[in-house]
């Protein structure tokens, strides 16, 4: 598998290509797609031929002239001069860009369980996420943004440390080197076995340590024992038979007056028979130990089999918690299976509500009830426009839908409520004559059935809304002044039990 990439920073300005596909929560359509990159579109500009593509992708594109839209010559649709993207020759799309916004999303980074909208994830979440893959500066290694603080302090070869003994600093490759000249390293005295003896103040500590080993007095005669300093005269005192008898070798080569030999003789003979009491008293020392390390066997085959049983216990506690493991893993597993099931099942209930909302003889009547609620939340921008259920001109002819800004949309926001046409790509458009060119008569019904409100047009042949689509919906197009917001905001009748309806009658005639 291929190492992540780092994530790309955040961007509020129109500097950067479109969102990555796997940041929707839902499937994308291909209306939301940047006909450059072919990612979310981020920022959307609609060029002259109706295509839609980033603000980033289209400044680069005409960045060195003017270009032939591609998208154009892919669906074979190419016609100067709409078809020549330059400088200029686009034009922000608001209601795409807020259709887009609204689209729920979640983060791309994996293990992050954000959610939200686009809208929020680029104002608060992107560029933000703990999860971001970015690279260390140092060793060039790849992380998460959460990872960058443990990986600096405790991870990265190229980090630097401070010596914990001097406090200097060292790269982490060079501080065992340096750990053995430190002059703060602490070091064991090997008599009293004291710790964290500088080794700076060493040779001054093994001094005057009293259990310190020195080698015995008498080493020049011959005796190769080293003693503590604090049992020096006792193994002096203890071994003078040996001292004697090493320094009189040693002086036997040298000529002593006779008397001088003789107390010397002497002194050796008293020693002998001190030797000969210490060995009596060794040897009762020795039945003792014997005792003692009996004792000790058998202790420590009590902790041998203890050490044994707890060995069990641990093998056991880690098969435990591998099958807790295991069963963790399949729970998630079952837990991501009931959550796609869910998502099916939304979709199929949406498509079955479509279809039995669907006519086939070019009127339908669309009913949009909590008509109060649904106003404000067009106000605050939370769901400018709504889509109604798909409708035909009969089972195998047009496919259509009415698209509605409760707050009114271009010229008619904030001021009346904009209704607008859209035709929709269905399954019989290669049986269909194009353009499309049908009257198209739009209602808001009267409810006392008294004075309707009622627009209509012919088609503009030549715009690309009643073009054939070539995407799931061509752009809306209609009436941005439909009807004032005061009419509806006083006492009337199209507003009954918070429900509208609006009618819409395409002409069949020709078909």
């Amino acid at each position: 598998m291929a190492a992540p990439e780092p994530s790309p920073p955040s961007s509020l300005e129109g500097n950067k290509p479109g969102f990555p596909k796997k940041i929707l929560a839902n499937s994308h359509e291909d209306k939301h797609l940047c006909n450059a990159c072919l990612k979310i579109l981020r920022r959307p500009l609609q060029a002259q031929c109706g295509h839609r593509f980033c603000s980033f992708c289209f400044n680069k594109i005409v960045s060195s002239g003017p270009q032939k839209c591609d998208a154009c010559i892919k669906e074979d649709l190419y016609e100067e001069p709409s078809s020549i993207l330059q400088q200029g020759g686009a034009f922000p799309d608001n209601a795409a860009r807020r259709e887009v916004e609204a689209l729920a999303a979640v983060c791309p980074n994996e293990g992050c369980t954000w959610t939200g909208t686009i809208k929020e994830f680029e104002a608060s979440h992107e560029g933000h996420c703990d999860y971001m893959i970015i690279l260390c500066p140092s060793c060039k290694e790849l992380m998460r943004v959460n990872e960058q603080e443990r990986h600096n302090e405790r991870e990265c070869p190229e980090r630097t440390l401070n010596c914990k003994y001097c406090k200097e600093p060292f790269l982490l490759k060079n501080i065992k080197a340096h750990d053995e000249i430190c002059p703060k390293y602490p070091m064991i005295c090997e008599g009293c076995a004291k710790k964290k003896i500088p080794r700076e103040k060493y040779v001054d500590h093994i001094k005057f340590c009293s259990k310190f080993k020195a080698p015995c007095r008498f080493h020049v005669v011959g005796c190769d024992t080293s003693v503590e300093k604090e049992k020096l005269h006792d193994h002096e005192r203890q071994c003078s038979y040996e001292h004697l008898n090493l320094l009189l070798h040693f002086i036997m080569g040298i000529k002593l007056p006779s008397a001088v030999c003789a107390a010397l003789e002497l002194q050796l003979q008293s020693e002998k028979s001190k030797v000969a009491e210490l060995s009596r008293r060794c040897q009762d020392l020795e039945l003792k130990v014997n005792t003692f390390e009996n004792i000790v066997c058998v202790l420590n085959r009590e902790m041998e089999r203890s050490c044994t049983t707890m060995e069990a216990y641990n093998r056991q506690h880690r098969l435990d918690q591998d099958k807790i493991e295991i069963l963790s893993n399949k729970v998630r597993q079952l837990e991501r299976t009931v959550s796609l099931r869910d998502l099916t099942i939304v979709e199929m209930e949406g498509k079955l509500r479509e279809m039995s909302a669907a006519t086939y003889d070019g009127i339908f009547v669309w009913k949009i009830s909590d008509f109060t609620k649904k106003r404000q939340d067009a106000v605050a921008g939370r769901a400018p426009a709504m889509f109604s259920p798909a409708f035909y001109t009969s089972k195998y002819g047009y496919k259509m839908c009415l698209r509605i800004y409760l707050n009114g949309d271009g010229t008619g926001r904030g001021t009346h409520l904009s209704l607008f046409f859209v035709v929709m790509r269905g399954h019989s458009d290669a049986l269909l004559k194009w353009p499309f060119n049908q009257k198209v008569t739009l209602m808001l019904l009267d409810q006392n059935n008294r004075e309707h409100i009622i627009d209509a047009f012919r088609p503009d042949i030549s715009s690309s809304s009643f073009q054939r689509p070539v995407s799931d919906m061509n752009i809306a197009s209609g009436c941005p002044l439909f009807c004032p917001l005061p009419k509806l905001d006083s006492k009337n009748t199209y507003i009954r039990d918070d429900t509208i309806f609006i009618k819409a009658i395409v002409d069949l005639t020709g078909l």
